[in-house]
């Protein structure tokens, strides 16, 4: 297996796990007799582990290298799927989702990081494309807990089966990444160990700021979506829900294509094209008083969005210290992004009603052509002049920089 498609492969477990845990939450409600509220409490202790877990994954990734990390953490995160199911009372959900999320992040980070040094080696773009390949196990994995639910399948039996295969794929996948003496070899000269739970730089904070508009947009729709049909256009629950399916089948189509629009045109000019897309698709949502026009209109915002973050992480992982440290800055701001959206968009749909709400949504994208020159490259730093060991050298060298680093399009 190449480098490329074994993180493929990891991207695509990662994303398979997200996508097998979401359709198993009403199980787990139902079986601890949760209310909405304290699910809804039980609901932000992933995003509290990630938090917490993001800056040691990053010093993780320094210490032992991108790929041992990798290997690791994503093993984590495929044999903790089960443990949401298995909790037996409402204390130990919690804590059983604080440390899903907390391996959740971790993972998420060090795959990232070891993607950005992977597209540094093979000098072309190739993170929007994997996480089409995310999206692609979500959506694969969601389908088969949805057949699993309809069936009457215990989640715990489920999530163990589908815990065991993830864990056979991640092991597989991680014998071919690339080999740490490739990825070290590309750290800046005399870079020291990311620090704990500091400020990002304010260059990562700007790339961080493309990341928090775009995941604020794609979170938004994707949870608000079904509900603007059925409250604003009288839509029913089928077409509703079409209007989610929609947009994720067009942010993981894009993203499996957007390596190619990447090269051709420039990470500066895909994300002012993209923003404008996304802008036009949130006039269509607001004014929209019809179904499929709704539906058109959320399809357009998935478009526009889908290829702006994983352009932002792969910048910030070339900007920061370390590949590591930069992807754990951008991907804290947009697990923030992420967190919070749904519930600012709940909160001015209440008080302003559904139009007013994505209006504000467009506004948010609106700032993107205006933000996309921060993933112009810095300028280039002196890298470990320390490289592959004579008898490791399975992998030839490759120039150290990328089409992913912003060179073009602006």
């Amino acid at each position: 297996m190449t480098p490329h498609r074994a993180i493929a492969a990891v991207f695509a477990a990662h994303g398979a796990v997200a996508g097998s845990l979401s359709t198993r939450i009403p199980w787990i409600q139902d079986h601890l007799h949760l209310s909405p509220a304290t699910l809804g409490l039980a609901m932000l202790c992933p995003s509290i582990g990630a938090f917490l877990g993001m800056p040691v994954a990053s010093r993780l990734a320094f210490r032992y290298g991108s790929r041992t990390a990798t290997r690791a953490l994503i093993a984590l995160w495929c044999g903790g799927l089960a443990l949401p199911a298995l909790a037996p009372v409402p204390a130990a959900l919690f804590v059983a989702f604080l440390l899903f999320g907390c391996a959740a992040g971790m993972s998420d980070v060090v795959m990232n990081a070891h993607a950005v040094e992977l597209e540094r080696h093979l000098d072309r773009p190739i993170m929007s494309g994997l996480h089409g390949m995310w999206s692609v196990g979500s959506l694969g994995a969601a389908g088969l807990g949805a057949l699993a639910a309809q069936a009457g399948v215990d989640a715990r039996l489920h999530l163990a089966a589908m815990s065991l295969a993830l864990l056979a794929l991640g092991a597989a996948a991680g014998r071919g990444l690339l080999p740490n003496h490739v990825t070290a070899a590309q750290r800046p000269a005399g870079a020291a160990p990311p620090r704990r739970f500091a400020l990002p730089a304010r260059g990562i904070l700007l790339i961080g700021l493309v990341g928090f508009c775009a995941t604020f947009a794609e979170g938004a729709s994707a949870n608000w979506s079904a509900v603007y049909l059925t409250r604003v256009t009288e839509a029913g629950p089928g077409l509703a829900a079409a209007a989610y399916t929609v947009l994720m089948l067009c942010m993981a189509g894009t993203r499996l294509l957007g390596d190619r629009i990447i090269r051709l045109l420039g990470p500066v000019t895909c994300v002012r094209a993209g923003g404008l897309v996304a802008v036009a698709g949130g006039v269509v949502v607001v004014t929209a008083r019809t179904p499929l026009l709704a539906i058109a209109g959320f399809a357009l915002l998935g478009l526009g969005v889908a290829v702006i973050m994983p352009l932002a992480l792969a910048a910030a992982g070339n900007a920061g210290p370390t590949a590591g440290e930069g992807v754990a800055g951008v991907a804290t701001i947009t697990y923030l992004s992420g967190l919070t959206a749904p519930a600012v968009t709940g909160w001015l749909a209440g008080a302003f009603g559904y139009p007013a709400a994505f209006a504000f949504i467009t506004a948010v994208v609106l700032l993107l052509p205006f933000l996309a020159p921060v993933l112009r490259p810095a300028a280039p730093r002196p890298l470990d002049p320390a490289g592959p060991a004579e008898e490791d050298a399975l992998i030839p060298a490759a120039p150290c920089r990328s089409s992913a680093r912003p060179t073009s399009g602006g």
